[in-house]
């Protein structure tokens, strides 16, 4: 018998909230890509620019292993608690970018939080796991 040591996704919600004066003039978005198959990671985007870069070519290869979940920040936004997907308990990986991040960003792994908090700043966003 084949022993696997597969850790599954461990969240239970994700919080976005932004720090931005709800007067500036930002409009951004926070991808939240569930995968459900050690291919897609093994092939995995390593920075934000190869997400938004190539993010339709991606989506369309993954199929049916992973799901997004896209949160549009417009001007004035305050905060959500975004809505997971119905199999999330099956997801091997789940990562996060945003738009309103540097372009050398790296996928933010938060796979094993219970309760992930995204901020948005004016700096770029800060990724924690909520208390």
């Amino acid at each position: 018998m084949l022993l696997t040591n597969v850790s599954y996704s461990e969240i239970n919600s994700i919080h976005i909230t932004s720090r931005l004066d709800p007067n500036a003039i930002l409009i951004t978005q926070v991808d939240i890509i569930f995968v459900y198959s050690q291919q897609i990671i093994d092939k995995f985007p390593s920075t934000k620019t190869e997400w938004y870069s190539n993010q339709r070519e991606f989506i369309a290869n993954a199929d049916n292993d992973i799901d997004i979940k896209s949160v549009f920040i417009p001007q004035g936004f305050n905060s959500e608690t975004t809505s997971l997907p119905e199999r999330l308990g099956e997801a091997l990986k789940v990562y996060i970018f945003a738009e309103h991040d540097v372009s050398s960003a790296a996928p933010i792994d938060v796979t094993n939080f219970s309760d992930v908090l995204v901020t948005i700043d004016e700096f770029g966003i800060i990724v924690t796991q909520q208390k």
